[in-house]
């Protein structure tokens, strides 16, 4: 009798365990975080809505973990599986001699995602008229801050002495400090930056993305211990990841806005429609998921240039291209 309840226990453990790994219809379930809600993203949401993911047999179960540092920590402590955040964040853990970091296994993201937006409108902006102005920035050693610096920087503009600037808001406030407060300018996301436009409440001047040139802005990425262990997952995710970002450049704006619009539900088709082709025309969007070695080493550029590179981790250390290789060459 002990030995047929002991094997009913186990076998009550085990199918627990398998549920908590599948989901009701067979496919395997992936917990995927993602830093923030952006157009930017906007392969990621074709790849669910198009069904991309379940062509390849998973369910994925999306949540927006706002900000860089709590991303990590939801990947780091097993809060998801997957994580879609900039890469920086891999080198921030790697240098503190983490024995489980994260490892970039597919990029979706090609170029600096904000934009600079002016409270007034300024048809003959340029870059000298922001010095002495009342500028909002992003958190220090975030991406978007340290592409900030760097194209300031190319421009012979000093971020903190030659701007009043700004960095006491958290990332999810910084639209509405904005719209609110006496500051002239602040990067903003798509589509944020449109529906300010629309709303009168601020005007874009200027592209970071078209300042800075290519770079891994955001990728996505999984513990080592993770990819050790699931390696045909992360193909099968890959794979969906590459079938979206080729849809997207094989459709139009519109019809891209129209796949993508459950995830903005209080933006409007046409206005989505307007940053993705913002982000089309400068070549955001990542075109297949291989992050190659020289973005990695122009990230590290701006990272340096911002104060913020903790170490010069080598492009082996913590990029596997073997999964998106294999997933473009199948």
């Amino acid at each position: 009798m002990k030995k047929t309840k002991l094997i009913a226990v186990i076998s009550i453990v085990l199918l627990l365990f398998l549920s908590a790994c599948n989901s009701s219809n067979g496919n395997t379930q992936i917990q995927l975080a993602e830093v923030t809600r952006s157009v930017f993203y906007a392969p990621q949401y074709v790849a669910i809505e198009e069904g991309f993911f379940e062509e390849e047999g998973l369910d994925v179960e999306l949540q927006t973990t706002w900000g860089g540092d709590t991303t990590m920590t939801s990947l780091l402590s097993d809060g998801s599986d997957i994580a879609l955040v900039g890469s920086e964040t891999s080198i921030y853990v790697y240098a503190q001699d983490s024995k489980d970091y994260a490892v970039n296994f597919a990029q979706l993201t090609a170029t600096d995602g904000t934009f600079l937006v002016a409270k007034e409108p300024d048809p003959e902006f340029t870059w000298d008229d922001l010095r002495g102005s009342e500028f909002l920035g992003q958190r220090t050693g975030g991406m978007p801050q340290m592409v900030g610096e760097f194209v300031l920087k190319n421009h012979d503009i000093d971020p903190h002495a030659d701007l009043n600037l700004s960095q006491n808001i958290d990332f999810a406030n910084i639209p509405g400090a904005f719209a609110s407060g006496d500051y002239e300018y602040v990067q903003l996301f798509e589509p944020t930056a449109s529906v300010f436009e629309e709303e009168g409440n601020g005007h874009i001047v200027a592209s970071f993305g078209e300042e800075s040139g290519q770079v891994p802005y955001t990728s996505y990425m999984a513990k080592e211990s993770y990819m050790d262990g699931n390696e045909e997952t992360l193909s099968k995710f890959t794979s969906a990841i590459y079938k979206a970002q080729q849809w997207v450049q094989e459709n139009s704006a519109e019809d891209i806005a129209e796949s993508i619009q459950p995830y903005f539900e209080d933006t409007e088709v046409d206005m989505l429609a307007t940053a993705i082709e913002r982000y089309k025309n400068q070549g955001s969007f990542s075109t297949d998921p291989t992050l190659d070695e020289e973005e990695w080493e122009n990230l590290k550029a701006i990272m340096e240039e911002a104060g913020e590179l903790p170490a010069d981790v080598g492009y082996e250390d913590l990029v596997n291209t073997e999964i998106a290789e294999e997933v473009i060459t199948n």
